[in-house]
């Protein structure tokens, strides 16, 4: 029974170490999300720095500027910019690579295909998220809790507008 749970645990570290590489080794500026119900954002790439902003939104997208790893085998840390321009220091862990987008500016319309004669399914909010796929040609497809269509990637902050995302 105790080298079942040995083998898990070794397996469980063998997918999450990769993950973590993955990260450190993606070089920036690219997009991400906050992964944590609760973020800490800090003035500096430590715990001994302040405390400078608290996210309560999980799935919020985060631009990655800089990253950072403290010496003597510490914590990956990430300097990211939020939606609103505010920029500091996150702990690696509560970021993940899901992509999502902010509405921005205006009412968004979520139309059934990349084009504006396409057909509007749905109408978002600014500050509405969303997970972000199929981006290219000015458009991404945006899901909002099940519901979803095409953008115009103007009307969202989390994706470059030159990007191509499958």
């Amino acid at each position: 029974m105790r080298i079942g749970w040995a083998l898990s645990g070794i397996a469980a570290a063998a997918i999450t170490v990769p993950a973590i590489a993955a990260l450190v080794e993606k070089k920036p500026p690219y997009f991400a999300s906050i992964n944590a119900k609760s973020a800490f954002m800090r003035t500096g790439p430590s715990r001994i720095y302040p405390v400078s902003w608290k996210y309560q939104r999980q799935g919020l997208p985060v631009k990655i500027i800089e990253n950072y790893k403290e010496k003597g085998g510490g914590a990956y840390w990430r300097k990211i910019e939020d939606p609103g321009g505010t920029q500091g220091w996150m702990q690696a862990n509560l970021i993940s690579d899901q992509r999502t987008a902010m509405v921005m500016g205006d009412i968004a319309e979520l139309r059934d295909s990349p084009r504006f004669a396409g057909k509007v399914n749905w109408r978002a909010q600014p500050g509405v998220i969303g997970r972000v796929s199929k981006c290219g040609n000015g458009w991404c497809y945006l899901d909002v809790a099940g519901r979803g269509g095409f953008v115009e990637i103007s009307h969202l902050w989390g994706v470059d507008p030159t990007e191509t995302i499958e």
